[in-house]
């Protein structure tokens, strides 16, 4: 039924990965409830790209099984919603090609990689802010995802316009904006700001120093001066 061949079951029993519930006279191997869902979480663990030594070390370290199940339904109900949203980017490719229409690189590479900074943002805020803000945004329907990425822009078009603009930190102007940018990380599943019991001072004014000293970050805002406004604003906002 699995495709798993005598074979491989063999090996299984070999290593101590699946050993069967006994053997018959005639060298059958049987299986008892369990062993099947051992079996269906190693095809599972299998399907995640995981070793036989690592999946060994999961299947050990987790005793109840509906518990384990439930995370293999999440991790599963996650991968389904990539491959969904990968095929509708590659469906729209096709359309555009067909129809002679210029391709849109957001459209095209929705679906593919949203993982890039995931040890960055484990080291600094750990694994559950991670996988949580993770599983929420493969959660989101493509309009949703283009929905708060346009949200976001116009947050930071908002800060660029107020810094050309020459607006001081202390302006009802940059601290309307301080609260919706507020607003906007408390928004964010996996983030100390979301989380009723997080610290969120400590979490913004941790951002706040980041869009100055990291340039990824000062970019959403127009360089050093942009990123000094919106960090001498948010700590204005959460000073008050």
């Amino acid at each position: 039924m699995t495709g798993t061949t005598s074979r491989t079951l063999r090996h299984y029993d070999a290593i101590g990965l699946l050993p069967p519930t006994y053997i018959a006279d005639n060298g059958y191997r049987y299986y008892d409830e369990s062993g099947l869902v051992r079996l269906q979480r190693i095809l599972l663990l299998k399907e995640l790209g995981m070793s036989l030594a690592r999946i060994a070390e999961v299947l050990e370290s987790t005793e109840d099984p509906i518990a384990a199940l439930s995370d293999h339904v999440h991790s599963l109900g996650r991968e389904r919603a990539r491959i969904d949203r990968q095929i509708v980017s590659v469906t729209a490719t096709i359309a555009r090609l067909e129809a002679g229409e210029p391709l849109m690189a957001e459209e095209m590479f929705d679906g593919f990689d949203h993982r890039v900074h995931k040890e960055e943002v484990t080291r600094r805020w750990g694994r559950e802010a991670y996988e949580t803000s993770a599983g929420w945004w493969e959660s989101l329907s493509p309009d949703d995802r283009q929905s708060w990425k346009a949200d976001v822009e116009r947050l930071s078009q908002d800060w660029m316009k107020a810094a050309e603009a020459g607006a001081g930190p202390e302006s009802d102007r940059c601290q309307d904006l301080a609260r919706r940018h507020v607003q906007w990380l408390s928004a964010t599943p996996g983030t100390p700001a979301h989380d009723p019991g997080g610290d969120l001072d400590g979490y913004v004014r941790g951002l706040a120093d980041m869009y100055v000293s990291d340039p990824r970050f000062g970019a959403n805002y127009g360089g050093v001066a942009g990123a000094e406004l919106v960090r001498d604003s948010l700590n204005l906002y959460l000073d008050a």
